[in-house]
């Protein structure tokens, strides 16, 4: 099923792994191989098991939403936040991109559960980045997931404020 899915998601576009014509079933896992082997294990853990994938209703009074990043750019993050009492019960989380999109948006939703509004502000990009052990050129993604927190909280208090 992962050939077939990365098979899928290559075709038609360049593979940054050292092996030429990759982008066939026949050698997809060796592109998966180059692909994650330089990641952490916290990062390969998240992505080959995201936590938390899903959506709430934007809708719901409690529930806090935010859209971060650029298709363009190659990594997008939907967060959403259920918080009671001015404590997050529950996140979810939607993403397009890299393995350490993926791994840093279920590595928050993780690390935000329980904490009170102010606690979740407080966490920075580095608190996600250094638990995952993110390479310099994946640190934008960890930029993303704080982003994420941060504007699925305002997004909560305009709604209780209306």
């Amino acid at each position: 099923m992962k050939s077939k899915i990365l098979c899928n998601l290559f075709k038609g576009k360049s593979c940054i792994c050292l092996y030429t014509n990759c982008l066939n079933e026949n050698n997809v896992n060796k592109c998966y191989y180059n692909l994650v082997r330089n990641y952490s294990d916290h990062v390969k853990d998240h992505f080959n098991k995201p936590r938390n994938v899903g959506s709430f209703d934007k809708n719901e009074k409690n529930i806090g939403t935010s859209i971060v990043g650029k298709a363009s750019c190659g990594d997008v993050i939907k967060l959403q936040l259920k918080i009671e009492n001015d404590v997050i019960k529950d996140a979810r989380f939607m993403a397009f991109g890299c393995g350490s999109a993926i791994a840093s948006s279920s590595y928050a939703t993780e690390l935000i559960k329980g904490k009170t509004i102010d606690e979740a502000l407080k966490i920075k990009n580095n608190d996600i980045a250094s638990h995952l052990s993110l390479p310099p050129v994946k640190i934008h993604c960890s930029l993303l997931a704080e982003d994420a927190i941060k504007h699925a909280i305002k997004n909560y208090r305009e709604k209780i404020l209306t």
